[in-house]
């Protein structure tokens, strides 16, 4: 399966990509009622970095590991190690837009376990990823806003 979401963020590329390589980014654009905890990730992730986390939908934890890979200046992949889902990649794309906006695009593939809690579990969270993508969009925004701050115009 395949899902796609993009907005635009009026920040420059370099503060876009400096926000999604913090781990702490996860929790704080996460929307309630879902509460992230992180066991273990650096504060910044690079290549070959793992973030193993737990996402409480509700009462259920769901433990989550992701790798990170292909990082370069404008993208990166987590990979699932393990969690919900048989197979799980989230492909993290920013694109100029002009010097103070970017484009953000989120592809994710992914592919249900066999076992039917675990593919019960991954097919709600999968329905939920238009709402989760949205708020994500909403909250990335109004925290760049925050530390974004214009250059003064000369009179």
């Amino acid at each position: 399966m395949r899902y796609q979401h993009r907005f635009s963020v009026d920040a420059p590329l370099a503060a876009v990509a400096a926000f999604h390589s913090q781990s702490a980014s996860m929790g704080a654009i996460t929307p309630p009622p879902i509460l992230v905890r992180v066991h273990a990730a650096p504060a910044t992730l690079q290549e070959g970095d793992r973030m193993d986390f737990t996402m409480w939908l509700g009462p259920l934890p769901v433990r989550w590991v992701a790798q990170i890979e292909q990082v370069t200046s404008v993208s990166f992949v987590d990979r699932q190690i393990s969690g919900p889902f048989a197979a799980w990649e989230h492909l993290h794309t920013f694109q100029p837009v002009d010097d103070h906006t970017t484009l953000v695009i989120d592809q994710v593939t992914a592919t249900f376990h066999h076992q039917w809690f675990w593919k019960a579990v991954g097919m709600s969270m999968w329905a939920g990823l238009p709402i989760l993508f949205a708020y994500r969009a909403y909250k990335t925004r109004a925290l760049l806003r925050r530390t974004v701050t214009p250059m003064p115009v000369a009179p």
